[in-house]
């Protein structure tokens, strides 16, 4: 009960509202009431304060989840790691929405063909490493820099390149350009790279497709990455490439837990993958 507590107050965190716990746990709004004040009765603290529509956590709250959240991401992940996985049991890959556009979408649709029961995610980078340490995905493709200390296997494939696109022409790097989020740690080196280059972000998207258009329009120059000129279509005209900028790639990983990797439908959507880019 104490660890369905943890869960339910970790959810809540993420989600803000008791309506919107309970559906991505699948129980009901008032099952999440149940579950936190039990688990606020276990600790003998006040954990949430009701602000509205929305669920504001206490002090003690959040230090739980820091002191608490890593550690019950691992546990669940090592039980996921025992669980076996038969010919319909679903293998969830959660990936960079611009990566299983760029470079998935073919490979997968003739792969569904022969085991239907493969369940693809999009998140952030960071969302994809929580979710494969805690064995809510079995495979995680993503872009971007992993964090310091991690307990799975990370398979580095390539750097993608970046590009700027405009339409218009470029003949020196712009001072001001579009580019994604700076403070997602997964893009936070870009931030010193175009620093030292005296490159303004403009504006800071949460979506490469967004930037890409935006630029296209005629709004500004923007930094997309290889997988969105790609999915786009974006003719050769509207790409420039500088020198000062070749540092400006992103490594593309696949990760996974490594007793994950010996249940054979898993080692075999991990090595489709990888072989891609061979």
């Amino acid at each position: 009960m104490l660890l369905e507590g943890i869960e339910t107050l970790l959810v809540l965190a993420e989600e803000g509202t008791m309506s919107r716990t309970g559906s991505r746990l699948y129980i009901s709004q008032s099952a999440v009431s149940k579950r936190i004040a039990k688990l606020e009765a276990t600790l003998g603290t006040k954990l949430i304060i009701p602000a509205g529509r929305l669920i504001k956590l206490t002090p003690d709250a959040h230090a739980l989840i820091k002191n608490v959240g890593p550690s019950f991401n691992e546990i669940r992940g090592l039980i996921f790691e025992h669980q076996n996985l038969d010919d319909q049991s679903i293998i969830t890959l959660d990936c960079s929405e611009t990566l299983v556009a760029g470079y998935l979408a073919n490979t997968l649709g003739t792969y569904f063909q022969k085991d239907k029961y493969i369940s693809i995610t999009t998140h952030h980078t960071p969302v994809i490493v929580e979710n494969v340490q805690s064995g809510k995905a079995s495979i995680g493709f993503c872009a971007g820099h992993l964090p310091a200390q991690y307990s799975f296997v990370a398979e580095h494939l390539m750097d993608e390149p970046f590009k700027l696109v405009f339409n218009q022409p470029l003949t020196a790097l712009p001072k001001a350009i579009v580019v994604n989020d700076l403070k997602n740690p997964s893009n936070i080196s870009q931030a010193a790279v175009l620093q030292k280059l005296g490159i303004t972000p403009l504006m800071e998207m949460d979506s490469y497709t967004a930037s890409a258009q935006l630029a296209l329009a005629g709004m500004a120059p923007a930094l997309v990455p290889q997988s969105i000129v790609k999915t786009l279509s974006i003719d050769d005209k509207y790409c420039f490439e500088f020198a000062e900028l070749a540092e400006l790639t992103r490594p593309i990983y696949l990760i996974y837990r490594q007793n994950s990797y010996k249940q054979p439908r898993v080692k075999n959507l991990v090595e489709t993958i990888a072989n891609l880019f061979a």
